[in-house]
């Protein structure tokens, strides 16, 4: 059967490439969709207007110079220049929705009214639904009272745009670590365990683990036994093996650990041979006071960065950023309290705790970014802590990793959930797409800090309320 898949526009603006994802079938763009994006393409939110603009140049590159006639019956879809394998892809058709008459038996909406372009989205399906009985036409919006609507008007397929969806569970997103019940040397059958001067090393097959094993993971147990991955062979995994109590006596700028998790993100952090660190958790874990430690130690006290730069997207009023006071950091201040809030921590107990700190963000070259003015630029000798990227969608976190210079480092800070992006959840968060891809990369890590640290208040709310 043939599939017609009728595209809102918050499915090009969250991913301006899904025309490529519907393999051979049939895609259609409304007329009010381009509408639609010619509007928002003008746009002072940055990010909008920059998916807006590339959904419209896929679009013309895609159509060309057809016919009129062709363009309403289909022009084939070419892949996209990046993709090495030749996929099967089907057509694109531009459906003029104002031409649109009431036909027997067909329930229109009408559109008369503040949900104008949504009816008339929702129509140009319930059209192609009766004019094709042998086709399947389906409506794909991320809008969720729009899929509701159209499934009330009579139209029998509506979907989310799934192509995103990196995981189908969150819970199995990698956590960085592997605990195992119990303790570890009850599972094993065979090692083979090997010295190098202070370290030791551990050669375990792989089929005798739970789970399947990256480069830079831990595995623990209930007892006493850390085990970190630095090696892996098709066979074998090559575990050091760490004294919990080295752990837990980690120090970064005059803070230690309070728990497991971060005693493990600690040592991640100062990993030589990572180039970015993904930090997820739930809110009051300590993921920003960790990073930030790490970073005032490493910049002042190593020298082996320039600056630190702090940066975190500002989506719900990026307009209004312009309107405040001051320069870019002056302006950032409402969203980067958090950082402020835990240079206090460090050295809110200093004598002249106020000179303390702007001293500190001067030595250490503290520069506060919105990453709505990233794109384009390049950070080299720098620390780059992404903070709340949990809301940030796949290809706005690629756009940022992808600045990160030579000699320089990332710390991607994120808690699923907390996503204040309506058209993102925690499957489809750039956050998530993030830690999958890059799970395998030899000089990434990822670790999920679970404990809540901030007060037992925080606690009992990020757990019940």
């Amino acid at each position: 059967m043939e599939k017609i898949y009728v595209l809102d526009t918050n499915v090009l603006l969250h991913d301006p490439m899904a025309i490529y994802a519907f393999a051979e079938h049939k895609v259609v763009i409304p007329m009010t969709v381009l509408e639609e994006l010619d509007e928002i393409k003008d746009r002072r939110d940055k990010d909008v207007s920059r998916e807006a603009r590339l959904a419209i140049n896929i679009i013309d590159k895609i159509v060309n110079d057809a016919t009129p006639k062709e363009l309403q019956d289909g022009v084939p879809i070419h892949g996209p220049e990046s993709e090495q394998v030749a996929k099967a892809h089907g057509t694109l058709a531009i459906f003029p929705d104002q031409q649109i008459t009431h036909m027997d038996n067909v329930p229109f909406l009408n559109g008369n009214h503040h949900h104008a372009n949504d009816n008339r989205i929702i129509n140009v399906a319930l059209s192609l639904q009766a004019t094709n009985p042998r086709a399947s036409a389906c409506l794909v919006t991320k809008d969720i009272n729009m899929r509701i609507k159209a499934k009330g008007s009579g139209l029998e397929r509506v979907e989310d745009y799934r192509k995103d969806k990196v995981l189908d569970d969150v819970d199995l997103l990698n956590k960085g670590y592997i605990a195992i019940e119990g303790r570890f040397w009850d599972n094993i059958t065979e090692v083979n365990t090997e010295t190098h001067g202070v370290h030791t090393v551990h050669k375990i097959q792989k089929a005798e683990l739970p789970q399947e094993l990256y480069l830079n993971m831990f595995v623990i147990d209930d007892e006493e036994f850390t085990g970190f991955v630095v090696n892996l062979d098709d066979k074998y995994a090559y575990l050091l093996d760490i004294h919990r109590s080295s752990l837990m006596h980690q120090s970064f700028w005059g803070i230690t650990p309070r728990n497991l998790e971060q005693a493990m993100a600690f040592y991640l952090l100062r990993h030589d041979n990572s180039d970015m660190m993904i930090m997820t958790g739930p809110a009051g874990s300590g993921k920003t006071l960790l990073a930030l430690a790490y970073g005032l130690h490493v910049t002042m006290e190593e020298k082996r960065f320039n600056k630190i730069i702090v940066a975190r997207s500002t989506p719900p009023l990026a307009e209004d950023i312009g309107f405040l006071p001051g320069t870019e950091e002056e302006k950032m201040a409402p969203w980067l309290a958090a950082f402020d809030d835990n240079l206090e921590i460090l050295h809110g107990s200093d004598e002249h705790a106020v000179s303390s700190i702007d001293y500190v963000k001067q030595k250490a070259n503290i520069q506060f970014k919105s990453l709505n003015f990233m794109r384009g630029r390049s950070f080299n000798n720098a620390l780059i802590i992404v903070d709340e990227a949990q809301g940030l969608t796949q290809f706005q976190l690629k756009s940022i990793v992808t600045r990160v210079g030579s000699n320089s480092k990332i710390i991607v800070l994120g808690n699923l959930a907390q996503i204040d992006n309506k058209y993102i959840t925690p499957l489809t968060s750039g956050l998530t797409y993030l830690v999958e891809r890059c799970k395998a990369f030899k000089y990434a890590s990822i670790m999920h800090v679970n404990g809540i640290e901030r007060s037992r208040l925080a606690e009992f709310a990020e757990e019940n309320l």
